[in-house]
């Protein structure tokens, strides 16, 4: 009788035990609300295997534009954010959302456009590009979705002078999604979208595009991570999101980020700064 009632026991804590673990495995992951650029770049289908390896945490990605990113955040429904908009990035810590902001990595952003260049800009400085494409009304997609790259677009035509809210017409087209599909449709019109440098070397359906204007100062594209706040947000798990953010700026990660390339080309370039702000 004794040895029934230990034989049940132990059945029971194995039971208990059994049914707790897959709960401590689902618990070893994070959300992280990133760009669609980081995504479709490829980056992350390198990147998070590695992290994985390292740290035993499961990293599941939203990737969204920057704005979008960073809203998903503010509600708290993500553990860290990786996205690239550096200004809004620092009024998200400042408004107590993000702990501490990180840079990571850059490249940059260039100016794609149809090899027959309707507007003649190949080769041109972005200002005078841009002003050019307004003046002659050549065609231009614009992502329209409050991402980095959308935030960048916008700084970029103010430079050139170009009230783009007030002169947009018919060649101008928002049309509020990704990386992706701004370029498919930049294909399909023979128009200029401006793009990531990352998202345009993974991307294949490439047709009559090419690159247009490029190396421009003003183009410069930065990136930066953050723990979303716990003190805000209970649900966030603190130390598998710093683990993440640390590893990003760590010696290894970096070189991770260094090592990912595409046909010999490098998408992104590491820059971490780890004192953080």
């Amino acid at each position: 009788m004794a040895s029934r009632f230990l034989s049940l026991a132990s059945a029971l804590v194995f039971g208990v035990l059994a049914g707790l673990a897959p709960v401590s495995a689902q618990d070893r992951s994070i959300v992280v609300a990133s760009t669609t650029s980081t995504q479709d770049s490829g980056l992350f289908g390198y990147l998070l295997p590695l992290f994985k390896a390292k740290a035993n945490i499961d990293v599941k990605v939203i990737a969204q534009g920057t704005g979008q990113a960073l809203e998903t955040a503010r509600r708290g429904d993500a553990d860290v954010v990786f996205v690239h908009a550096k200004a809004q990035e620092e009024k998200f810590v400042a408004d107590g959302f993000g702990v501490k902001r990180f840079d990571v990595m850059y490249n940059d952003f260039i100016l794609i456009g149809p090899k027959s260049d309707p507007a003649g800009v190949k080769g041109k400085d972005i200002e005078t590009a841009l002003k050019a494409i307004q003046t002659r009304g050549a065609p231009f997609v614009s992502r329209g979705d409050k991402s980095g790259t959308h935030s960048a677009e916008l700084a970029l035509w103010k430079v050139a002078g170009v009230d783009i809210a007030a002169t947009k017409g018919p060649w101008y087209r928002e049309i509020g999604q990704g990386m992706g599909p701004a370029l498919n449709t930049a294909g399909a019109m023979s128009g200029y979208v401006l793009a990531d440098r990352g998202t345009w070397i993974s991307f294949k359906n490439r047709g009559e595009l090419e690159i247009a204007v490029e190396g421009d100062q003003r183009l410069f594209n930065q990136y930066g991570v953050m723990l979303v706040n716990p003190e805000k947000f209970p649900s966030v798990k603190k130390e598998f999101g710093q683990s993440f953010v640390d590893w990003l700026v760590s010696t290894e990660g970096q070189a991770a980020i260094a090592a990912y390339k595409i046909d010999g080309q490098q998408l992104f370039f590491p820059n971490a700064e780890k004192k953080g702000s």
